[in-house]
């Protein structure tokens, strides 16, 4: 009888080992990520990105390719495959292509490490790494980890959860949440290459604006035709759309919405982008920071943010919201009616 029980808390005593061999706490998954970070000489990833702003969710394709040290190509394209927008870094700098418009826009920019990045590898990684308090749970196929996010507007998207699979670390999804843990942005991975290949000229900037333009052709004759308004559908406490003006200009319509509140005002203005001849590449310098405002990237000053999205100029200008507040604005220029 007592050999019996003996044999049975073997058993049990041998279960209990095995199980913990098999789980990994929190800080051997954060060193393991930082090594793969290490081990790695680049990759190409392609995802999903899904932006809860306006009525309708905002569907988009997400193509990544980074070599090591600073090479990165993250092209942007929306579920039409209308419209499309390549953040490219080289040795000559930061460039934000905008292939149906036959236009780059360089920039003296730090990114992508001055800010996380919901559809980069070694930004999620460096997100789970830098936040101490980070929650942490494993599930039979997934390591989920809570941090705490970078963004330049992180009191209004101050967390998210970031989920990689087990042994190959790959990133399996992220989502960016609000105040009240609800998901605004949604990153589902559909494939992830960690020994992924480059031409020697794969991050060149015209080599990339023309194969962009083979899947996005220059919207030749886009001046003058008429563009369907989209207004602002963030809650800003008291602020509300006082005036709509359209006025003509050589490019067509401008329309100029004011919104105003007791403490809170500001400006958006929109009009048909200009389209560059096929036959030269306009590169504008910028002097702004580089903001990601999620379907674009945009320039912001002290007092106005401006950018391009389906062949459309806006411009937010503002003296009175901060710069969380007039990205926030910028990034739910979504809808098509009045809220």
């Amino acid at each position: 009888m007592r050999k019996g029980l003996w044999l049975v808390w073997g058993i049990v005593a041998a279960m209990l080992v095995l199980s913990a061999c098999g789980s990994k706490s929190q800080e051997d998954v954060a060193k393991d990520l930082k090594e793969k970070v290490g081990d790695i000489k680049g990759y190409k990833a392609k995802a999903k990105m899904t932006l809860e702003v306006g009525d309708e969710p905002q569907v988009y394709d997400i193509d990544v390719w980074h070599h090591k040290p600073g090479d990165y190509r993250v092209h942007l394209k929306n579920a039409k495959k209308e419209q499309s927008q390549m953040i490219l870094r080289n040795k000559s700098g930061v460039y934000v292509l905008t292939p149906a418009l036959n236009k780059s826009y360089k920039f003296q920019s730090d990114w992508p490490k001055n800010s996380s990045q919901a559809y980069l590898f070694e930004s999620l990684v460096k997100d789970v790494l830098d936040d101490k308090e980070a929650k942490f749970k494993e599930t039979k196929e997934h390591y989920v980890f809570e941090t705490k996010t970078r963004y330049q507007n992180n009191k209004m998207l101050p967390t998210q959860e970031v989920t990689f699979k087990k042994r190959s670390f790959e990133p399996i999804s992220v989502k960016v949440m609000d105040t009240d843990k609800n998901p605004v942005v949604t990153v589902e991975f559909t494939k992830v290459d960690f020994n992924a290949k480059f031409d020697d000229d794969a991050f060149d900037t015209k080599k990339n604006m023309t194969s962009a333009q083979l899947e996005v052709p220059v919207l030749a004759g886009l001046s003058g035709k008429e563009f369907s308004v989209k207004y602002a559908m963030a809650e800003i406490p008291g602020v509300t759309l006082h005036d709509e003006k359209t006025m003509e200009t050589d490019r067509g319509k401008r329309v100029i919405l004011t919104y105003e509140g007791e403490d809170k005002s500001f400006t958006l203005f929109q009009e048909k982008a200009e389209v560059i001849p096929t036959a030269s590449m306009e590169t504008v310098e910028m002097s702004g920071e580089m903001v990601d405002l999620g379907f674009a990237m945009g320039v912001m000053n002290d007092h106005s943010i401006v950018w391009s999205q389906d062949g459309v100029d806006y411009m937010l200008a503002s003296k009175d919201l901060t710069q969380e507040e007039m990205i926030v604005v910028a990034r739910s220029v979504q809808g098509d009616s009045v809220k």
